[in-house]
Formats: C-alpha cells, structure tokens, sequence
C-alpha cells in the first residue's frame, strides 16, 4: 500500500474547523514523509520518547516504535494511561489474529474519542508500517495532548502557538510564529522555562549565536527538573533547515501540560486577584465614607456652638461684622459642605450596589455615620443657621433704631444746649437797678415773652427725656446753693434737658431772678430765633437725605425681587423636570444620562444669576434693608432652593449610573428594564421615584409572588437593609435580577486558594508571596489569621476563614 492509499483522515467529531485541521496537518505529514526522510527519524525519537514519558507510568516502555506496538498490548496500556480510563480486557495470545484484535481494540477506542480514521487498519500497525505507526501516534498526540489546549476560544495547533507566543512575547530575540525555525537556536525553549521557572535558567547569559548550546540547555534543565524528556537532538534541528513541525509540536506540548499546574496556578491567582481587588475598591470606598461622615459631621459640631450664640455686641459695626461672617459662612464655607454631603450619600448609594453586584454584604458604617444620621444633624444644623439670621436680623434692626435715636437725642439737645446758652448770665444782671418805670415795664414785656417761649419749648424738652427713657440713660443728680448772685446746677453725662428745665423752674433762687429782679434785659440782645431757624434748616436737610434714602432702598427691594422672582420659581420648574426626568424619557438608561447630563450642565450655567442674586442681597444688608414686599422669595429661600437643585440632579445622575451598573452586571436587555421601569412606575403613587411598603408589596403580587408576613418581612430586609421605609428603583432592578447575575463566591475563592496552597488546608506566607503579587499578598497576610490544626507549621495562615470573611459569611 502506497503512502497516499494509506493516507489517515482524522476529524474532530465535534467541529468542522477541527476536521479540516486535521486533514490538513495529516496531508502535510504524508507529504513530509516522502519528501524528508530526516524528518521521519526525528518523529521517530520524539514520538518514542512521548510515549515513554507515559508508559514508564505504568512501569514499562518501549524501544521500537514500529516493532513495540504490533502485539497492541503496550498501546492499549498507553492509552489507558493517557485516557485514565479502563479499555476492554486484551487477548492473551500470540497468534496474528489475537494481535489484529488488540490493536482493533486500540483503533476503536480512538474513534470513541471523536476521531475518526479513514483508510487504516490494524493489519498495518501489526504489520510494523512505520509510517501508519507514526501517524496513529500523531493522532494520538493531537488528541490527548494538543487538542484541549485552548486560549481566547482557538484551539489545537492554533492555541498552543498562541500560548507559546504570550509566555515568550518579553524576551528579547524571540519571535515564535510558527513550530519549525522559530526554535532553531534554542532560545524560545529557554524563555519557556524561564517565565515559568526563572531560577532554572540565567536567560541573560544566552547568546542567540549558540543554538546548540541553548538547545542541550532546555534539554537538560527540562529532563532534570520538569521530567520533561529529550524527545530531539541539538544536532537534528540545528542542522535542518526546517525542523519537523510534529516533532516539535509534541515536544512542546509537554510544557505546556509540565506548566499546566502553574497554568491552574495563574488562573487561581487572578480570580483571587480580581475578588480581592474587589475588595480593596470597596474597603477604599468604606475608609473615604468613614473619613468624610466624620470630617462632615465634626464640621457640623463645631459650627452649630458658634450658631447658638446669641449674645448681642453692642456697637452697629459689631453686628455688622457678625452679619458679614454669616454671609461668608453661607456663601464660602457652607457650599462646598452641601457638596461634600451630597457626595456622601452618593458614594454609599454606589457602594452598596457594588456590594450587591459583587455577592458581598451590606456596608454598615461606623455608629452614628449612617446617611440618616448625617441627614438629622445637618437639618439641625440648618435649624440654628435660620434662627441665627433672624436673630442677626433682629440685633441690627435694634441697635439701627438706637443709633437713630442716640442721634436723635443728640441733636435735640444741641438745639435745646443752644437756645439756653447765656441766659443765666443775662438773667444775673441788675441792669434794672438804673432804669426808669418806663423802661422796666419794657423789661417786663420782655420778660413775659420770654416765660411765653420758654413754655413753647416745654414740648421738645419732653421729647428729649422720652428718648432719654428709650435709650435707658440713668437718672440725673443735680446740686444747687441759694445766693444772690451765684448758682449752680451740675447734670451728669446723659442728663435729658426735661430735667434740666425742670431743675431750672422749681429753684427757688431762679423764681427769684424771674420775679425780683426783672430789671434785667437780657433778652434785649439775645431773644431772637436765629438758631431755632437754623436747627429747622438741618431738619429740612436731614429729612431730604432721609427721603433719598428711602427711595433708594426701594430701589434696591425692587431690583433684588425682579431677580428672586425669576430665579425662584426657575429652580422650582428643574425641580419638578428632574424629579420625572429618569421616569418619563423613554429609550436607553445611556439616553436618560445624557439628558440629565444636559440638565446638570444647564443648571451649572444659571450659577451666574444665584451669583448676582447675592450680590444685590448683601447691597440690601448693608443698607439694612430686611424686609421686601415685592417678593415672596428671600435670599434664603434661594439658597436653599438652589442647594436642593444641585443634589437633586447628582442624586439623579447617580442612580443612573447604578442602574447601568446592574444592568451591565447582570446581563438585563433594554426591554427587561423597560419592564420593571414600567411596572415600578405603576405602583410608584406619589411619583417621587420611591415605592412605600404597601405599594411593593401589592406591585409583587401582580408579579405573582405569594407572600406571606414573614416572606415579605424577609424581602423588605433585602430592599430596605438600612430601614429607610421606602423602595428605590435601584434595589428594586436588584430585587428582581437577584438570581441572575454570574458572581464569585466563597467557595469559588477557597479552590483557588486551595490551589495555590498544593491542595493544603493552609496556605504560608511564601507561597503567597510567591503566587500573587506584592499588594495582594501583603493584603492577604495582614488580614489571615492564624491557622491552627496539627499539620501546620509555624507562620501558617487559614484562607478559609478568610474566603469566608470576604463574603460577610465569617469575621476577619
């Protein structure tokens, strides 16, 4: 039989792919045999030795390939080895036909594999053709040590190059593209060994210029140390121009299934790579929650002291500095703590939807940190903040009024101190002493006008002592001799003038100079109304500026009310926008993002008119305007409007960002999410984006769940871990696709943990050192605990417990 009529077909039962590769390597192999007989002795020796690295497994192997397989009793124990599995019992006699048998019974059992084998027979096997030995042997190979290996869904052939490319692809001068002359000068065996087992080989010390040695080196370190056996000569394939490919590939091969423990080894590293990185995230998460609730609420401890603090300055300009505080407190320091506790609430949310996705439990912050608990001390921060600004309010509005009428009382008394200026002196003349009848009954007339005017004035003298009462000046003292051309009165500082006239009218001594000695003409020379006159001018004066004030302050109330009028019911409008935003769009979770993405940039572009809105709020305090009739909307309202906006929109945005979070996570279409959206939406009666107990619970029954008090108590701990009292759309996606989702779990971790560990209950520090990388290591030996059983040895570390803990299923 020639060499093409004996030509084997071999198909992977399971794919056409497969069948055309194999008809085609097998189709190469002929033609190789019969254009290279340097080829065939290589597939000789390295197909010999294959088989051996094997037999000698079940304590046996052989010599001659083509002479050692006729009797089909070593080929059956070969495939029994590499199988693992049981063939029928083989025929004990010697006689040609029980031979036949044996190998019929080899032949069949490969075909049970999936391959098929066109156009051979046991007669040639048994009759020792060395090129159909040679191929069975090849099948046997592809079969059971290169067709599972896989990488990146490729197969055979075409996955063990791949691999071989990966593992070499950081040496230098190695370039593996095919398995002939891409390992003529031995280096792409050597960084084989070296990326796996780098203290076997100095890589560094390889020159691309000594094949040969490069060769015998892999060679030898793989015989020695990874009971790889030498399947080929230096010699062969330096001195072939184009080394046989089988030969090679089968050589090579058996790195691959020599590493395939690091391979596992690798495989369980990264899933314990990925669950603690996992971990690491959210424990960040954690720490940068903890650190902010605690920065936010120290804030908040230190500023509400500073905010009951009500005792008054005295002076206008204290109080005005205090105002000038608050407003720093209200525009500079408080916004970026708005910011900071919306943030909070934010990265929480975020936090325990990448607990849920991730099979982890529920973050529980530290005691009094939880968002409900930053919530009540901030609304009893803002408490006190609107108690301080009315009582800010208040203090100016009263020292303004006392300002007033300091100055009030000041000038009354100018005017009153001026009129009465000198007239004692007059009145202490004895001019009357020389003056005819005629002109004392002048003097009297005089006189008589002067006790007329001085009653006139009897009203502003009251007016000054009433204001004197407002102010709460102290009483007066006064002092006073009787003599006949001498007397003192002495006011003290803040004497109101009603006093003083009062003292001036019930002295005895100032009845006398009134009475008796009329002959004095004071008023001759300085009865007159020039200063009266003059005070009146000012009054005229000082009641125009008041005029001019007042207008301008109505200026301003309405220059501040157009603005407020605007702005307050604009915030009102997103408000409401918002609040149906992520509810009424129809389409993608992305498309509702970027919408709000655009309402978030929209609102962010408005700051200027909140900016301006300020300025002219502080021209209104600083003259002291505290009241505007044009507007329902203060500044604070404003404020607080515009605070509740900028939440609203991030907490908005966030819950999106969840949602695509789950969706992602957990494999849901568009139209499952639809789905639950509108059956949410449904029961969703307040339309606030929250459902109350009695509305989910009755949206699960028309979704067929039978629920009973405990079922449902039980679901309610799962939607509602931190007893908010209502369901968010967010738990309930997570609610409804809690099955779903293809998580890692703790069992998952501990196998590959047990892996890594050489299938030990423990795991020592080395070994970790030496499988994962610096962080995780270290990760994990500070969080191990000790394990504790007889066969461990010091330093021994229980990965159990800490698989388990990952999973909130144990405490570390």
């Amino acid at each position: 039989m020639t060499a093409v009529e004996s030509q084997i077909t071999y198909t992977n039962s399971y794919s056409i792919h497969q069948e055309e590769t194999y008809m085609s390597q097998e189709d190469d192999w002929d033609r190789d045999l019969l254009l290279d007989p340097a080829w065939e002795k290589q597939q000789r020796k390295t197909f010999t030795a294959w088989c051996n690295s094997h037999l000698r497994k079940a304590g046996t192997q052989i010599e001659n390939i083509e002479e050692d397989f006729r009797n089909g009793l070593k080929l059956m124990l070969l495939l029994e080895v590499i199988s693992g599995e049981r063939l029928p019992k083989p025929d004990k006699g010697k006689m040609r036909f029980h031979k036949i048998a044996n190998v019929n019974k080899a032949l069949d059992f490969i075909c049970s594999k999936g391959v098929k084998l066109v156009s051979i027979g046991a007669e040639e096997i048994v009759d020792g053709n060395v090129k159909m030995t040679l191929g069975m042997i090849w099948t046997i190979i592809l079969r059971f040590a290169i067709q599972d290996i896989s990488v990146e869904e490729t197969s055979a052939k075409e996955g063990l190059l791949l691999w071989c490319q990966r593992k070499t692809a950081p040496y230098r001068n190695v370039n593996v593209q095919n398995f002939h002359i891409s390992w003529k000068d031995g280096l792409a065996l050597c960084a084989l060994i070296h990326r796996h087992r780098p203290d076997l080989i100095d890589y560094s010390k390889l020159r691309k210029d000594d094949p040969i040695g490069n060769l015998n080196t892999a060679f030898e370190v793989a015989e020695k140390f990874l009971d790889i056996p030498r399947m080929l000569d230096a010699e062969d394939i330096v001195n072939t121009p184009k080394p046989d490919e089988k030969a090679i590939m089968t050589y090579v091969s058996c790195f691959y299934h020599a590493f395939a423990g690091a391979e596992q080894a690798e495989t369980a590293a990264n899933r314990i790579c990925k669950v603690l990185a996992v971990n690491q995230e959210n424990e960040k998460l954690m720490e940068e929650y903890e650190k902010l609730a605690s920065e936010l609420l120290e804030w908040i401890r230190r500023t509400i002291p500073w905010l009951e603090n009500r005792v008054a300055e005295q002076t206008m300009r204290a109080m005005q500095q205090k105002l000038e505080d608050f407003r720093d407190y209200r525009r500079v320091h408080k916004p970026p703590r708005v910011q900071e506790k919306c943030q909070l609430e934010i990265n929480f949310n975020t936090l325990q939807t990448k607990l849920r996705l991730s099979n982890r439990p529920a973050f529980m912050p530290s005691e009094g940190k939880m968002v409900s608990d930053i919530a009540n001390a901030w609304k009893g921060l803002e408490q006190v903040e609107k108690g301080y600004e009315e009582w800010l309010l208040t203090e100016i509005r009263r020292l303004e009024r006392l300002d007033h009428l300091a100055e009030k009382f000041k000038q009354k008394c100018a005017m009153h101190e001026a009129w009465t200026s000198g007239k004692e002196d007059l009145l202490s003349q004895k001019d009357y002493e020389s003056a005819s009848l005629m002109e004392i009954r002048a003097l009297m007339r005089k006189h008589e006008a002067f006790e007329s005017d001085l009653a006139a004035h009897q009203d502003r003298v009251e007016q000054i002592a009433a204001i004197a009462q407002e102010l709460k000046y102290d009483k007066p003292t006064f002092s006073y001799c009787e003599a006949e051309r001498k007397h003192t009165v002495t006011l003290p500082l803040g004497m109101g003038c009603n006093e003083w006239i009062q003292i001036y009218s019930c002295c005895p001594f100032l009845k006398f100079l009134s009475h008796r000695h009329i002959q004095n003409i004071w008023l001759k020379e300085n009865f007159n109304t020039e200063s009266f006159d003059k005070c009146d001018e000012e009054g005229d004066q000082m009641l125009q500026e008041e005029v001019a004030r007042q207008q301008a302050n109505e200026r301003l109330r309405r220059q501040f009310a157009a603005q407020a009028n605007i702005i307050g019911p604009w915030i009102q409008t997103k408000m409401e926008e918002i609040s149906h935003v992520s509810v009424d769009i129809a389409g993608s979770l992305e498309e509702q993002m970027n919408s709000l993405k655009q309402y978030e940039q929209n609102i962010i572009n408005y700051k200027s008119n909140i900016d301006k809105l300020e300025g002219d709020h502080q021209l209104s305090q600083e003259s002291l305007i505290f009241d505007n009739k044009h507007t329902n909307y203060s500044m604070e309202h404003v404020r607080v409007g515009w605070e509740q906006l900028l939440t609203t929109i991030a907490r908005t945005i966030n819950e999106v960002e969840n949602q695509i979070l789950t969706r992602d996570a957990k494999g849901i279409s568009q139209e499952q999410l639809n789905e639950f959206r509108a059956s949410f939406n449904h029961f969703d009666r307040k339309r606030n984006g929250m459902m109350d107990p009695d509305d989910f619970r009755a949206c699960l029954i028309s979704m067929g769940y039978d629920l009973g008090e405990v079922e449902f108590a039980r679901i309610m701990t799962l939607v509602d871990p931190n007893n908010t009292g209502v369901v968010t759309f967010q738990a309930f996606i997570d609610f409804m696709t809690r099955e779903t989702a293809e998580t890692d779990t703790a069992e998952q971790v501990m196998a590959s943990f047990k892996i890594l560990a050489s299938d030990k209950n423990y795991i020592t520090v080395d070994e970790l050192r030496r499988e994962l990388p610096p962080e995780q290591a270290e990760y994990c030996i500070s969080r191990m605990t000790r394990y504790v059983g007889p066969d461990a040895p010091p330093g021994a570390l229980d990965y159990i417990s800490f698989s388990s803990a990952l999973y909130g299923e144990s405490d570390l």
